[in-house]
């Protein structure tokens, strides 16, 4: 994004909700927040406030629950660290040290109690006011290399809309996320949205288009969830209040910008391996020894199953 586009537009601010429990990742979330289980070298949330500041947004607001404290140390400085550092003439590790608390100004709001990823979103509504603003899933990481919240600020701009992040998944995958009923426009990457379900079937869904952790909300979203009941889970769910909008009961429409590109869900167990694996390979430090190492691994893996 250019500084022209960011100047002009009127997305400033991000939040990212990163109150939930982890349980997915038990023992290791017991006493660390599972947005700070690292990939690679740098935490989750670190590449998740990164790409806020890569699109412009400098003012990022973390929702945080109990037991998240870690979160805002990593953003804050470290001086008996930093000195001892300075004292090494370690400048290398050192600019790595001040690297988070100089992305963004990150401030830090405690949910209080986990109602749901529409109650962490409420929680926002005084520090963003009445502008619009992004959202951005602290455990749902897009490659920087395939950049996602330029093109849905600038939708959002030019149509004056609630932007939502849509990835085609497999039909027999579906029911693992919201889902999209859309109407297409003349851009293949981007659908007028007409309705949403939260985890549907593969039967009852109406797309193989599922929602991803990035949005761009009108500010109007605020008073839709303080009327909105309990949905899924016994929740306040975000996907309830966006399907309002998407029925036409809101001011503005709802358009899907559709992602191609690298993604991953930190979140699960299985892809927080792939994701290390993925970014592993491709950093300036590791890469070569890492890429080695899987290749030799996979012809030992595969020699082995020949044995079985």
């Amino acid at each position: 994004m250019t500084d022209t586009q960011r100047t002009r537009s009127s997305v400033t601010k991000a939040v990212v909700p990163a109150a939930g429990l982890g349980t997915r990742f038990l023992p290791a979330t017991k006493a660390m927040p599972k947005e700070m289980l690292p990939i690679v070298d740098k935490p989750a949330i670190q590449y998740v406030v990164e790409e806020a500041a890569a699109a412009g947004l400098d003012d990022v607001l973390i929702i945080t629950g109990r037991n998240k404290t870690n979160i805002s140390n990593h953003f804050d400085s470290v001086p008996e660290l930093e000195y001892a550092l300075e004292r090494k003439g370690d400048q290398s590790k050192l600019s790595k040290v001040h690297e988070p608390n100089e992305l963004a100004e990150v401030h830090l709001l405690r949910q209080g109690q986990p109602l749901g990823l529409g109650h962490a979103v409420a929680c926002a509504r005084k520090h963003v006011g009445d502008a619009s603003f992004a959202v951005l899933l602290g455990d749902d990481l897009i490659d920087a290399r395939d950049p996602l919240l330029d093109r849905m600020i600038a939708e959002h701009d030019a149509r004056s809309a609630t932007v939502i992040a849509l990835m085609e998944v497999p039909h027999e995958s579906i029911h693992l996320y919201g889902c999209a009923a859309v109407e297409p426009t003349d851009d293949p990457d981007v659908v007028r949205v007409t309705g949403l379900v939260e985890k549907p079937s593969a039967d009852e869904a109406p797309s193989n288009l599922a929602v991803i952790g990035r949005y761009v909300l009108r500010p109007e979203i605020f008073d839709i969830l303080d009327e909105l009941p309990p949905g899924r889970g016994g929740e306040i769910q975000l996907t309830d209040a966006l399907n309002h909008l998407a029925e036409g009961k809101g001011d503005g429409p709802v358009y899907g910008v559709i992602f191609r590109g690298r993604r991953y869900d930190t979140g699960d167990r299985a892809d927080w391996i792939k994701a290390n694996v993925l970014l592993g390979v491709d950093h300036d430090e590791l890469g070569d020894e890492i890429s080695s190492w899987i290749i030799d691994f996979a012809d030992r893996l595969r020699a082995r199953r020949e044995d079985v």
